[in-house]
């Protein structure tokens, strides 16, 4: 691909405070952006502790404050970012569609035979669709003109929408899944767009997604694994404590990333729970889990990936939720997650 003309607004002085009011205090227009996001503020189903509705503001808020100039990509924000306003009726959903599901939650799952759990479960379900559909149309008009589109939840149900239209785009595309979750499950407590069962609505919905890369997963369950299994190859887990074996046995984290790569197809799609970092790095997500991927290891696979001769064609960033009013952290670490993923996702379209 041809180098494109940097987007830098006139007098715009990247070293100086923030002042604008767009992501990373930029000012880019959605329409003029060559990479946008979908903030979708919606968090029905996350069954240990909610929140991540909130998500998409707090980072907003976080990346005014992240440095723009990147060691390993340069000025990122010269590519053209830019997020789409936050919508205040998927946010009010989020809320209707919770608090339906709450006493579901609360009991651990839907009781069978109970009218008043099914009838939630139609609501959620409904509601769950009603996202889909919108990210799904955000997400044509953005790759009608071009651009790249990218998620940002929301708990991991969010960029479903995304991914299906997608892989009707590019048959044959990949997705590259750093979680600690395996999100396999065909359902979870009832509810069949749970955020727990995202991937299995991706891998069984969505034929033009040819293979599932999962990385750092941690927390699975016996008919999780069965399916990875039962995949043939369709889908490829990294388990967290065997890319640590690797290690512990000599392996560099290069030669790890590599492996890793090499399962990808072409076109990648890139899905990033915020819980397949340390806990310590999101204490606040909604399950958090001992293990994972530190943010330097992220950030070499990420540039490794970006340099491998495959193409980012979009990406998500789910699971992010505040802390206390005081407590930045979560959103802080999410801002600079996203500026890297966009960093590697545009660099992967200019690189040779």
């Amino acid at each position: 691909m041809p180098a494109r003309k940097p987007i830098v607004p006139a007098g715009f002085d990247p070293d100086a405070a923030a002042t604008g009011d767009g992501l990373f205090g930029l000012d880019t227009r959605p329409e003029d952006a060559r990479l946008v996001v979908i903030p979708v503020p919606f968090d029905a189903t996350t069954s240990y502790r909610a929140g991540t509705a909130q998500g998409p503001a707090h980072v907003l808020e976080a990346s005014k404050q992240v440095d723009l100039e990147d060691i390993q990509y340069g000025p990122i924000w010269q590519g053209g970012i830019a997020m789409l306003p936050i919508s205040r009726s998927i946010a009010s959903l989020s809320k209707r569609a919770r608090a339906a599901a709450e006493p579901i939650i609360r009991a651990g799952g839907a009781a069978p035979g109970n009218r008043s759990h099914a009838r939630a479960i139609a609501t959620v379900n409904a509601a769950s669709e009603r996202v889909h559909g919108h990210v799904a149309s955000e997400a044509e008009r953005i790759l009608d003109r071009g651009a790249i589109p990218a998620v940002l939840g929301g708990d991991h149900a969010s960029p479903f929408g995304l991914i299906a239209e997608l892989s009707l785009r590019h048959p044959g595309m990949g997705i590259l899944q750093i979680d600690a979750h395996a999100d396999l499950r065909d359902s979870f407590e009832g509810f069949a767009w749970s955020h727990a069962s995202i991937f299995h609505n991706v891998m069984t919905r969505l034929p033009g997604v040819k293979r599932l890369v999962q990385v750092g997963i941690r927390d699975v369950g016996a008919r999780e694994v069965e399916f990875i299994e039962r995949s043939k190859g369709r889908v490829k887990t990294f388990f967290d404590q065997r890319l640590r074996d690797r290690q512990f046995g000599g392996a560099s984290w290069t030669a790890v990333c590599k492996d890793i790569i090499a399962a990808l197809p072409r076109d990648v799609y890139i899905s990033f729970d915020i819980d397949g970092l340390t806990a310590d790095l999101c204490p606040r997500t909604g399950t958090p889990v001992p293990g994972g991927l530190s943010f330097p290891e992220v950030c070499h696979l990420l540039e490794l990936l970006a340099l491998s001769g495959r193409r980012v064609i979009g990406f998500d960033l789910c699971e992010v939720a505040p802390g206390a009013p005081d407590d930045e952290w979560n959103g802080c670490v999410g801002a600079r997650v996203l500026y890297k993923l966009a960093g590697c996702a545009l660099r992967s379209h200019t690189a040779s």
